[in-house]
């Protein structure tokens, strides 16, 4: 239809059709998403289900070999080797390369778990030949994290890290998920959290003393895998839903 400019203008009719042909293409993208989010998961239980005894271990991708928390996090993680354990990490670079490569070191297992990001580095090379799944959805990603993790190991990190550590401790005060240690690493880095923690939300009510007793706090990488092997003396080392 043509305006008195002669110019094409569409009528409501064609607005409409317009709208609809959105509505139905936005359908069909979301449908085949789905399909792509089951492959990842199905590619990811069938590498995760054939690895045994983890414990992630987060942190910054930021800091490098040599510096203080890169050295904390490769000594935490083969502690965890000498007792029995293996390592699971993000994959990337800083504290997981660190980890990964504790692992490798004290010939235990190195599991990575990576995701594409426009400007992320490659995965780290010391994950096993085998042990690697790169995902393109955080939220599968985590699945992974918690379901085959038997214990969460945080060191200095950033917003990612503190996704991991209160998406974990919330699965286990809700009980959605079994529990399992969780370890704060470097009590210089985390105190002014924790103390912000008791004196805001616990002192409002927002959370209970109980939820304060479900993680620990050290410096020390012997300590913390020594909290998770006891934890495990008792119970069995089984996935967590």
């Amino acid at each position: 239809m043509q305006n008195g400019n002669g110019n094409f203008v569409k009528s409501e009719y064609d607005q409409i059709q317009d709208e609809q042909l959105r509505d139905l293409m936005t359908t069909q993208q979301d449908i085949w998403r789905v399909f792509r989010i089951m492959a990842e998961f199905v590619e990811g239980f069938t590498m995760m289900s054939r690895q045994r005894k983890l414990v992630s271990i987060f942190g910054s991708a930021r800091v490098a070999p040599g510096s203080k928390y890169y050295e904390l996090a490769r000594t935490v993680a083969k502690e965890l080797v000498k007792r029995g354990f293996n390592v699971l990490t993000g994959g990337g670079p800083g504290v997981m390369e660190a980890a990964n490569r504790g692992a490798q070191e004290q010939g235990g297992e190195s599991v990575g778990v990576a995701i594409e990001l426009p400007r992320e580095e490659q995965p780290n090379p010391y994950i096993d030949r085998g042990r690697l799944q790169i995902f393109r959805h955080f939220f599968v990603r985590k699945v992974m994290f918690v379901k085959y993790a038997h214990g969460f190991i945080v060191l200095p990190g950033g917003f990612g890290t503190l996704d991991e550590f209160f998406e974990a401790l919330t699965l286990i005060q809700t009980k959605k998920t079994a529990q399992f240690p969780i370890i704060l690493i470097g009590t210089e880095y985390w105190n002014g959290l924790l103390q912000w923690i008791k004196e805001k939300v616990l002192a409002e009510g927002m959370i209970s003393e109980r939820d304060m007793t479900l993680f620990h706090i050290t410096d020390d990488p012997a300590e913390a895998a020594k909290i998770i092997a006891e934890f495990y003396e008792k119970r069995f080392v089984f996935t967590n839903f």
